[in-house]
């Protein structure tokens, strides 16, 4: 009996090695990169939380403070009579960002799906930078403080940063078919990760003279990402002549390495898969948001995500407080410590990507390591005030929360904007990626009030429960999805059983 076309396997990276070039790897580096800069901007602010509320609150030392004259000029900076009320607006500024950037992911994905990706990342980036520099450091030269002033400026770096996800995911698509797709974009989407170990190292070797300073050097080394970026990226192979995905595809092996893994038809013809290109004669009509919304998976993707990306960015916005807030340690030791949390979510992202790729399935993955990631929660609110165990249970966190959320943010959202029912219209992965994303950022933006909320009346311990509760409803979203490919991989299974 011979195997139907749309079970058989392939190898996963026999074709994406055959047909690397250079210029694919120049994509990977400036696309991972130009990511990992704009998440160092990010981690620069929660690294320097502890420095900003010390700012914005009166100094124990000062204790004379209202004695002293002029009155302003030694309370300006602050904002809040006690450290709680600073740390509760640093949690409604991350809130604002996360609304901000949820919102500017749905309309920077239609937008990247109609405009030159290249020049909508580097606008990104580039205004970026310059909004944190105002807020972090000419506000700190200018001994400007305004809390409406900070909130406008969050409000306007979430939109702005909200550019670069679905464009650099677009791009990859443009570059990297089905072949591998699972460990190329899984150690790919590592560069968020590395973007925090960057912005922690930056922030830390500079935080001594003062959180400017901290803010100044990532601004400055984002806006020139970004000028690299725009001179330097290739958004698509027809811009060097480079036929695109499916083009040149000979043979089952070929065609079946560029084809979606999220399928529902078994009759399957052999089209083109190019997502977009610069020749606007052959480009497609860009796919519409609410038929985005139902192609089948992107919903409960995207419910799934906002439920683990909300624990995911909980740690990536308050580790290193918690860290100082619990154990006492000193801020550039959380910062530093901090990293083993990104550690464990590059090597998750990457080997789990891989068992995906053997599987031929995302989802029975991505329940096993979140079944296990709700272990290493309950285990983490535990650790003790020991240094080398703390990172040790960090890294075990990370690697079964930041590799799952790595795998929903790049690889199956290629997967989703890539499959059959868009095929006459390829034009969907940026808008895809944008809902899937925007709709995660949602949900961690109201987890960071919730959080800081829950860590003010509660304690720490509840918020880890609050963590492992959103875990939970990650697994109840995709079971659903994990059911249907279960069932595929059991009569994959039976397929192969009868012709071996």
């Amino acid at each position: 009996m011979a195997v139907p076309r749309n079970l058989r396997r392939q190898p996963a990276n026999g074709s994406l090695v055959s047909h690397c070039t250079h210029r694919h790897i120049a994509v990977f580096l400036l696309t991972f990169f130009s990511y990992s800069l704009l998440h160092a901007s990010r981690k620069t602010f929660s690294n320097v939380k502890v420095s900003i509320s010390s700012q914005w609150t009166p100094s124990d030392i000062n204790t004379t403070a209202l004695e002293l004259q002029p009155y302003e000029l030694w309370n300006s900076s602050h904002l809040f009579p006690n450290a709680e009320e600073a740390t509760l607006f640093l949690g409604t500024l991350d809130t604002i960002f996360l609304f901000s950037y949820a919102v500017g992911l749905f309309v920077s994905g239609i937008v990247g799906d109609r405009l030159n990706l290249r020049w909508v990342l580097s606008f990104g980036m580039c205004s970026s930078a310059l909004v944190e520099f105002v807020f972090g450091t000419l506000t700190e030269w200018l001994h400007f403080y305004n809390k409406w002033f900070y909130c406008c400026l969050w409000v306007v770096n979430g939109l702005l940063q909200s550019t670069g996800w679905p464009c650099v995911v677009a791009i990859m698509g443009n570059w990297f078919g089905k072949a591998g797709r699972g460990f190329v974009f899984g150690l790919w989407s590592a560069c968020a990760s590395v973007g925090n170990i960057l912005g922690a190292f930056l922030a830390s070797c500079v935080l001594q003279y003062g959180y400017e300073y901290a803010f100044l050097v990532t601004a400055s080394v984002q806006f020139a990402g970004g000028i690299i970026v725009f001179f330097g990226l290739l958004i698509s192979p027809k811009e060097v002549g480079l036929p695109e995905l499916g083009e040149e595809q000979e043979g089952s092996a070929e065609e079946d390495a560029n084809k979606p893994l999220i399928s529902n038809n078994e009759d399957e013809d052999d089209q083109n898969y190019s997502i977009q290109a610069p020749d606007t004669l052959n480009q497609p009509k860009a796919i519409g948001f609410f038929q985005a919304c139902c192609l089948p998976g992107v919903l409960l993707y995207s419910l799934a995500y906002a439920c683990l990306k909300l624990v995911n960015y909980s740690f990536f916005f308050w580790l290193p407080f918690y860290l100082s807030n619990n154990f006492g340690w000193k801020e550039a030791e959380a910062d530093q410590l901090s990293i083993w949390y990104d550690v464990g979510g590059i090597v998750g992202g990457t080997i789990q990507g891989l068992i995906s790729d053997m599987l031929q399935k995302r989802a029975p993955v991505l329940a096993i390591s979140l079944l296990l990631a709700i272990g290493s929660l309950f285990g983490y609110s535990r650790s003790p005030n020991s240094k080398p165990i703390n990172a040790f249970i960090m890294a075990i966190t990370g690697f079964f929360i930041g590799g799952p959320s790595n795998m929903i943010s790049s690889a199956i959202s290629a997967d989703l904007g890539r499959q059959e029912l868009v095929r006459g219209n390829s034009e969907a992965l940026a808008t895809v990626t944008g809902i899937v994303d925007g709709t995660g950022s949602i949900g961690a933006a109201v987890g960071q009030y919730l959080v800081s909320l829950i860590q003010d009346n509660l304690g720490w311990m509840w918020v880890f429960y609050f963590f492992i509760l959103m875990t939970s409803s990650t697994i109840l979203f995709i079971s659903p999805l994990l059911v249907r490919e279960i069932r595929l991989l059991l009569h994959e299974r039976r397929l192969c059983m009868r012709t071996g």
